[in-house]
Protein backbone atom coordinates (compact mmCIF):
# COMPACT_ATOMS: atom_id res chain seq x y z
CA UNK A 1 0.00 0.00 0.00
CA UNK A 2 0.89 3.43 -0.84
CA UNK A 3 3.03 5.60 1.94
CA UNK A 4 2.99 8.84 3.58
CA UNK A 5 4.58 10.52 5.90
CA UNK A 6 3.12 12.15 9.54
CA UNK A 7 5.30 15.00 11.13
CA UNK A 8 5.00 14.99 14.35
CA UNK A 9 4.89 18.54 16.35
CA UNK A 10 7.42 17.92 18.25
CA UNK A 11 9.37 17.92 14.95
CA UNK A 12 12.00 15.14 16.37
CA UNK A 13 9.93 12.13 14.84
CA UNK A 14 8.08 11.55 11.92
CA UNK A 15 5.43 8.52 11.43
CA UNK A 16 5.42 6.87 7.99
CA UNK A 17 2.43 5.24 7.41
CA UNK A 18 0.08 3.06 4.74
CA UNK A 19 -2.11 5.26 2.81
CA UNK A 20 -5.16 3.99 -0.20
CA UNK A 21 -4.52 6.25 -2.83
CA UNK A 22 -7.39 8.89 -2.85
CA UNK A 23 -10.04 9.33 -5.18
CA UNK A 24 -10.46 12.94 -6.74
CA UNK A 25 -13.20 15.39 -6.26
CA UNK A 26 -15.01 17.36 -8.65
CA UNK A 27 -11.87 19.67 -8.85
CA UNK A 28 -9.21 17.55 -7.70
CA UNK A 29 -6.06 16.02 -9.01
CA UNK A 30 -4.23 12.85 -7.83
CA UNK A 31 -0.77 12.80 -8.06
CA UNK A 32 1.70 10.30 -8.37
CA UNK A 33 4.68 12.23 -6.68
CA UNK A 34 7.85 11.94 -7.90
CA UNK A 35 9.97 14.86 -5.91
CA UNK A 36 8.54 16.75 -2.90
CA UNK A 37 9.53 20.33 -2.23
CA UNK A 38 9.58 21.61 1.49
CA UNK A 39 8.88 25.16 2.98
CA UNK A 40 9.54 26.57 6.24
CA UNK A 41 6.02 26.57 6.98
CA UNK A 42 6.21 22.30 7.28
CA UNK A 43 8.22 22.17 10.04
CA UNK A 44 6.95 25.84 11.81
CA UNK A 45 3.08 24.48 11.45
CA UNK A 46 3.31 21.08 13.01
CA UNK A 47 5.43 22.63 15.75
CA UNK A 48 3.31 25.84 16.72
CA UNK A 49 -0.03 24.38 15.95
CA UNK A 50 0.39 21.09 17.67
CA UNK A 51 -0.95 18.85 14.77
CA UNK A 52 0.67 16.32 14.05
CA UNK A 53 -0.10 15.94 9.99
CA UNK A 54 1.39 15.35 6.39
CA UNK A 55 2.64 18.99 6.53
CA UNK A 56 4.60 19.25 2.84
CA UNK A 57 2.59 21.39 0.12
CA UNK A 58 5.30 21.24 -3.03
CA UNK A 59 4.22 18.39 -5.29
CA UNK A 60 5.87 17.54 -8.72
CA UNK A 61 5.38 14.29 -10.22
CA UNK A 62 3.04 12.77 -12.99
CA UNK A 63 -1.06 12.81 -13.04
CA UNK A 64 -2.59 9.94 -11.72
CA UNK A 65 -6.43 10.82 -11.78
CA UNK A 66 -8.66 13.35 -12.05
CA UNK A 67 -11.85 14.66 -10.64
CA UNK A 68 -14.62 15.13 -12.89
CA UNK A 69 -14.05 18.63 -13.27
CA UNK A 70 -10.73 19.00 -14.95
CA UNK A 71 -10.42 19.16 -18.34
CA UNK A 72 -6.98 20.40 -18.72
CA UNK A 73 -5.27 17.65 -17.13
CA UNK A 74 -5.03 13.94 -17.91
CA UNK A 75 -2.96 10.89 -16.57
CA UNK A 76 0.34 10.38 -17.28
CA UNK A 77 0.92 14.60 -17.87
CA UNK A 78 4.05 16.15 -15.88
CA UNK A 79 2.93 18.62 -13.54
CA UNK A 80 3.37 20.33 -10.53
CA UNK A 81 1.09 21.97 -7.65
CA UNK A 82 0.72 23.48 -4.29
CA UNK A 83 -1.25 21.25 -2.29
CA UNK A 84 -4.36 22.76 -0.25
CA UNK A 85 -2.67 23.99 3.19
CA UNK A 86 -4.11 22.12 6.10
CA UNK A 87 -5.87 19.59 3.61
CA UNK A 88 -4.79 15.48 4.01
CA UNK A 89 -2.72 14.08 1.69
CA UNK A 90 -0.02 16.41 1.15
CA UNK A 91 3.47 15.99 -0.75
CA UNK A 92 5.07 14.17 1.36
CA UNK A 93 3.64 10.88 0.01
CA UNK A 94 3.25 8.35 -2.79
CA UNK A 95 0.40 9.73 -3.84
CA UNK A 96 -1.01 13.61 -2.93
CA UNK A 97 -3.95 15.90 -4.10
CA UNK A 98 -4.19 19.33 -5.65
CA UNK A 99 -6.72 21.57 -6.90
CA UNK A 100 -6.59 21.96 -10.88
CA UNK A 101 -6.44 25.70 -10.66
CA UNK A 102 -3.30 25.79 -8.87
CA UNK A 103 -1.65 22.83 -10.65
CA UNK A 104 0.57 24.08 -13.53
CA UNK A 105 2.13 21.53 -16.69
CA UNK A 106 5.90 20.91 -15.92
CA UNK A 107 8.10 22.04 -19.60
CA UNK A 108 10.15 19.10 -21.01
CA UNK A 109 13.00 21.47 -19.99
CA UNK A 110 12.23 21.62 -16.46
CA UNK A 111 12.90 18.49 -14.24
CA UNK A 112 10.96 16.99 -11.10
CA UNK A 113 13.43 18.56 -9.08
CA UNK A 114 13.29 22.11 -10.04
CA UNK A 115 9.50 21.88 -10.39
CA UNK A 116 9.59 21.05 -6.63
CA UNK A 117 11.04 24.41 -5.64
CA UNK A 118 8.04 26.13 -7.30
CA UNK A 119 4.51 26.24 -6.21
CA UNK A 120 4.12 27.80 -3.09
CA UNK A 121 7.32 30.28 -3.20
CA UNK A 122 5.81 31.89 -6.48
CA UNK A 123 2.78 31.94 -5.92
CA UNK A 124 3.69 33.91 -2.32
CA UNK A 125 5.90 35.82 -4.82
CA UNK A 126 3.31 36.72 -7.39
CA UNK A 127 0.62 37.67 -4.80
CA UNK A 128 2.66 39.92 -3.19
CA UNK A 129 3.56 41.94 -6.23
CA UNK A 130 0.55 41.81 -7.83
CA UNK A 131 -2.57 41.36 -5.86
CA UNK A 132 -1.14 43.17 -1.89
CA UNK A 133 0.72 45.41 -4.18
CA UNK A 134 0.22 46.95 -7.50
CA UNK A 135 3.10 46.27 -9.66
CA UNK A 136 2.18 45.51 -13.34
CA UNK A 137 2.55 41.96 -14.49
CA UNK A 138 5.07 40.85 -16.73
CA UNK A 139 2.10 40.51 -19.56
CA UNK A 140 1.43 44.17 -19.22
CA UNK A 141 4.62 45.95 -18.18
CA UNK A 142 5.91 48.48 -20.36
CA UNK A 143 9.67 48.32 -20.90
CA UNK A 144 11.58 50.58 -18.42
CA UNK A 145 15.31 49.88 -19.33
CA UNK A 146 16.42 52.40 -21.58
CA UNK A 147 13.35 54.30 -21.39
CA UNK A 148 15.26 56.47 -18.19
CA UNK A 149 12.03 55.36 -15.81
CA UNK A 150 13.05 53.36 -12.75
CA UNK A 151 11.05 52.23 -10.30
CA UNK A 152 13.17 50.56 -7.29
CA UNK A 153 11.93 47.68 -4.84
CA UNK A 154 13.67 46.62 -1.53
CA UNK A 155 12.90 42.86 -1.02
CA UNK A 156 14.57 41.88 2.40
CA UNK A 157 15.51 38.39 2.42
CA UNK A 158 16.43 38.44 -1.62
CA UNK A 159 17.74 34.76 -1.44
CA UNK A 160 15.00 33.00 0.57
CA UNK A 161 12.81 30.97 -2.06
CA UNK A 162 10.53 33.61 -1.82
CA UNK A 163 12.64 36.38 -2.36
CA UNK A 164 14.51 34.92 -5.09
CA UNK A 165 10.90 34.76 -7.37
CA UNK A 166 9.96 37.84 -6.36
CA UNK A 167 13.13 39.27 -7.85
CA UNK A 168 12.82 37.42 -10.94
CA UNK A 169 9.21 38.14 -10.88
CA UNK A 170 9.68 42.15 -10.57
CA UNK A 171 12.84 42.03 -12.95
CA UNK A 172 10.10 41.02 -15.49
CA UNK A 173 8.09 43.77 -14.99
CA UNK A 174 10.26 46.05 -15.52
CA UNK A 175 11.10 47.09 -12.04
CA UNK A 176 14.41 48.66 -11.73
CA UNK A 177 16.39 48.91 -9.06
CA UNK A 178 15.79 45.81 -7.78
CA UNK A 179 17.90 46.60 -3.72
CA UNK A 180 18.40 43.01 -2.45
CA UNK A 181 18.84 42.49 1.71
CA UNK A 182 20.93 39.33 2.41
CA UNK A 183 23.85 37.50 3.94
CA UNK A 184 25.49 34.44 3.34
CA UNK A 185 24.50 33.69 -0.10
CA UNK A 186 26.05 36.76 -1.15
CA UNK A 187 26.55 35.26 -4.96
CA UNK A 188 23.39 34.21 -5.85
CA UNK A 189 21.85 37.29 -4.34
CA UNK A 190 24.07 39.37 -7.01
CA UNK A 191 22.22 37.27 -9.58
CA UNK A 192 18.87 38.26 -8.40
CA UNK A 193 19.74 41.73 -7.28
CA UNK A 194 20.71 45.22 -9.10
CA UNK A 195 22.62 45.58 -5.64
CA UNK A 196 23.04 43.80 -2.23
CA UNK A 197 23.06 45.04 1.07
CA UNK A 198 24.65 42.73 3.74
CA UNK A 199 22.00 42.36 6.70
CA UNK A 200 24.56 41.44 8.87
CA UNK A 201 25.83 44.94 8.86
CA UNK A 202 22.96 46.57 11.07
CA UNK A 203 19.19 48.31 10.80
CA UNK A 204 21.36 51.94 10.34
CA UNK A 205 24.32 50.47 7.93
CA UNK A 206 21.41 49.09 5.73
CA UNK A 207 19.55 52.07 5.62
CA UNK A 208 22.16 54.29 4.82
CA UNK A 209 23.82 51.85 1.95
CA UNK A 210 20.18 51.83 0.57
CA UNK A 211 20.07 55.39 0.63
CA UNK A 212 22.92 56.06 -1.20
CA UNK A 213 22.38 53.18 -3.42
CA UNK A 214 19.10 55.81 -4.46
CA UNK A 215 21.16 58.54 -4.00
CA UNK A 216 23.53 57.17 -6.95
CA UNK A 217 20.13 55.91 -9.21
CA UNK A 218 19.07 59.78 -8.93
CA UNK A 219 16.28 58.38 -6.92
CA UNK A 220 14.46 59.77 -3.94
CA UNK A 221 15.01 58.19 -0.57
CA UNK A 222 12.33 56.74 -0.30
CA UNK A 223 10.33 53.87 -2.21
CA UNK A 224 7.21 52.98 -3.12
CA UNK A 225 7.62 49.04 -2.94
CA UNK A 226 9.05 46.46 -0.36
CA UNK A 227 9.07 43.37 0.45
CA UNK A 228 10.15 41.62 3.74
CA UNK A 229 10.51 37.47 2.89
CA UNK A 230 12.05 36.97 6.36
CA UNK A 231 9.88 38.32 9.22
CA UNK A 232 12.73 38.24 11.85
CA UNK A 233 15.27 40.25 13.73
CA UNK A 234 13.75 43.98 12.89
CA UNK A 235 13.22 43.16 8.91
CA UNK A 236 10.63 44.63 9.04
CA UNK A 237 11.15 47.84 11.05
CA UNK A 238 14.06 48.40 8.91
CA UNK A 239 12.63 47.69 5.66
CA UNK A 240 9.70 50.34 6.86
CA UNK A 241 12.25 52.98 7.04
CA UNK A 242 12.68 53.31 3.73
CA UNK A 243 8.79 52.99 2.45
CA UNK A 244 7.31 56.00 1.15
CA UNK A 245 4.55 56.87 3.94
CA UNK A 246 2.92 58.72 0.59
CA UNK A 247 1.64 55.83 -0.56
CA UNK A 248 4.21 53.23 -0.39
CA UNK A 249 3.28 49.65 -0.09
CA UNK A 250 4.90 46.71 1.64
CA UNK A 251 4.35 42.76 2.07
CA UNK A 252 5.30 40.19 4.86
CA UNK A 253 5.34 36.66 4.83
CA UNK A 254 3.88 36.30 8.27
CA UNK A 255 1.30 38.31 10.23
CA UNK A 256 3.90 41.42 12.05
CA UNK A 257 1.58 40.18 14.82
CA UNK A 258 3.75 37.50 15.27
CA UNK A 259 7.42 38.62 14.73
CA UNK A 260 7.63 42.53 14.82
CA UNK A 261 9.12 44.07 17.89
CA UNK A 262 5.94 45.48 19.15
CA UNK A 263 4.16 42.51 18.27
CA UNK A 264 0.39 42.95 19.06
CA UNK A 265 0.64 46.60 19.50
CA UNK A 266 2.55 47.03 16.23
CA UNK A 267 0.62 49.85 13.52
CA UNK A 268 1.14 50.50 10.08
CA UNK A 269 2.83 54.03 9.39
CA UNK A 270 0.40 56.26 8.45
CA UNK A 271 0.07 56.41 4.23
CA UNK A 272 1.82 53.33 4.15
CA UNK A 273 -0.61 49.87 2.79
CA UNK A 274 0.92 46.89 4.44
CA UNK A 275 -0.19 43.44 3.91
CA UNK A 276 0.49 39.94 5.34
CA UNK A 277 1.14 37.92 1.81
CA UNK A 278 -0.40 34.84 2.47
CA UNK A 279 -0.51 32.00 -0.15
CA UNK A 280 -3.51 29.51 0.85
CA UNK A 281 -5.60 32.38 -0.92
CA UNK A 282 -4.64 31.40 -4.56
CA UNK A 283 -6.79 28.19 -2.90
CA UNK A 284 -9.58 30.18 -1.19
CA UNK A 285 -10.03 33.51 -2.41
CA UNK A 286 -8.24 34.43 -5.02
CA UNK A 287 -8.55 30.77 -7.30
CA UNK A 288 -8.81 33.29 -10.46
CA UNK A 289 -5.24 34.47 -9.53
CA UNK A 290 -4.20 31.08 -9.03
CA UNK A 291 -5.26 29.89 -12.50
CA UNK A 292 -3.72 32.81 -14.15
CA UNK A 293 -0.37 32.32 -12.48
CA UNK A 294 -0.39 28.75 -12.87
CA UNK A 295 -0.93 28.62 -16.30
CA UNK A 296 1.86 31.08 -16.63
CA UNK A 297 4.80 29.51 -14.92
CA UNK A 298 4.56 26.94 -17.56
CA UNK A 299 5.39 29.24 -20.08
CA UNK A 300 7.80 31.42 -18.13
CA UNK A 301 9.43 28.11 -17.27
CA UNK A 302 8.76 26.61 -20.78
CA UNK A 303 11.08 29.74 -22.43
CA UNK A 304 13.33 30.22 -19.87
CA UNK A 305 11.90 33.55 -18.37
CA UNK A 306 11.52 31.78 -15.04
CA UNK A 307 13.95 29.72 -13.30
CA UNK A 308 13.84 27.21 -10.92
CA UNK A 309 15.37 27.94 -7.17
CA UNK A 310 18.97 26.07 -6.15
CA UNK A 311 17.88 22.96 -4.51
CA UNK A 312 19.65 20.24 -2.78
CA UNK A 313 18.44 16.46 -2.64
CA UNK A 314 17.97 15.18 1.07
CA UNK A 315 18.76 11.24 0.38
CA UNK A 316 15.83 8.68 1.42
CA UNK A 317 13.10 9.88 -0.40
CA UNK A 318 9.95 9.44 2.81
CA UNK A 319 12.82 8.47 5.34
CA UNK A 320 14.76 12.00 5.02
CA UNK A 321 11.92 13.95 5.64
CA UNK A 322 12.38 14.74 8.78
CA UNK A 323 16.06 15.76 8.43
CA UNK A 324 15.49 18.03 5.59
CA UNK A 325 12.74 19.94 7.97
CA UNK A 326 14.81 19.82 11.30
CA UNK A 327 17.30 21.42 8.64
CA UNK A 328 15.52 23.89 8.53
CA UNK A 329 14.20 24.64 11.67
CA UNK A 330 18.14 24.71 12.69
CA UNK A 331 18.56 27.38 9.77
CA UNK A 332 20.78 25.23 7.69
CA UNK A 333 19.27 26.19 4.46
CA UNK A 334 21.06 29.07 2.38
CA UNK A 335 19.71 30.32 -1.05
CA UNK A 336 18.05 26.64 -1.22
CA UNK A 337 15.45 24.25 -0.72
CA UNK A 338 15.35 20.87 0.47
CA UNK A 339 13.74 17.87 -1.87
CA UNK A 340 12.84 14.42 -2.14
CA UNK A 341 12.90 12.22 -4.00
CA UNK A 342 10.23 9.59 -3.32
CA UNK A 343 11.31 6.63 -5.19
CA UNK A 344 14.18 6.70 -2.98
CA UNK A 345 12.61 5.53 -0.03
CA UNK A 346 13.78 1.92 1.11
CA UNK A 347 16.21 1.71 -1.51
CA UNK A 348 18.65 4.99 -0.41
CA UNK A 349 19.72 5.40 2.71
CA UNK A 350 18.29 8.54 4.62
CA UNK A 351 21.24 10.39 6.47
CA UNK A 352 21.60 9.78 10.58
CA UNK A 353 19.72 12.29 12.71
CA UNK A 354 22.85 13.45 15.16
CA UNK A 355 22.34 14.33 18.58
CA UNK A 356 23.51 17.57 17.95
CA UNK A 357 20.83 18.13 15.22
CA UNK A 358 17.80 16.68 17.28
CA UNK A 359 19.09 18.70 20.24
CA UNK A 360 19.20 22.00 18.06
CA UNK A 361 16.10 24.19 18.52
CA UNK A 362 15.44 27.23 16.54
CA UNK A 363 14.57 30.17 19.01
CA UNK A 364 11.00 30.55 16.98
CA UNK A 365 9.81 27.08 18.61
CA UNK A 366 8.64 28.67 21.74
CA UNK A 367 6.80 31.90 19.78
CA UNK A 368 3.19 32.69 20.62
CA UNK A 369 1.94 31.77 17.22
CA UNK A 370 -1.53 30.27 17.34
CA UNK A 371 -2.92 32.32 14.55
CA UNK A 372 -0.15 31.42 12.11
CA UNK A 373 -0.78 31.74 9.06
CA UNK A 374 -3.61 32.99 9.36
CA UNK A 375 -5.24 35.98 9.13
CA UNK A 376 -5.26 35.47 5.20
CA UNK A 377 -4.74 39.74 6.14
CA UNK A 378 -3.03 41.78 8.05
CA UNK A 379 -3.54 44.64 6.54
CA UNK A 380 -3.69 48.31 7.83
CA UNK A 381 -3.80 51.54 5.56
CA UNK A 382 -3.78 55.46 5.74
CA UNK A 383 -7.33 54.70 4.39
CA UNK A 384 -8.47 52.68 7.27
Amino acid sequence: MPKQVIVHSSIESVEIIDTPIPTPKDHEIVIKVIVSGTNPKDWKYPLWKGWSHNSGDDIAGIVHSVGKDVYEFKPGDRVAAAHEFGTENGSFAEYSVALDWVTFHIPHNVSFEEAATIPSAAFTAALALYSDMDVSPPYLSKEQEGSGEKTPIILYGVTTAVGAFAAKLARLSGLHPIIGVAGRAASFARDLSDYVVDYRAGEDSIVSAIEDILAKEGLDRKVRYGFDCVNEQGSLETTLRLIDTNGGQICTVLPPSLFSRTKENFKWPEGVKGTNTACPQVQTTLKDFGYIWARLFSRLLADGRLTAHPYEVIPGGLNGILIGLQKLRNGEASALKYVYRIEETGKVAAPKISEANAATKSSQDTKPVKDFPFPVKDEVSSSS
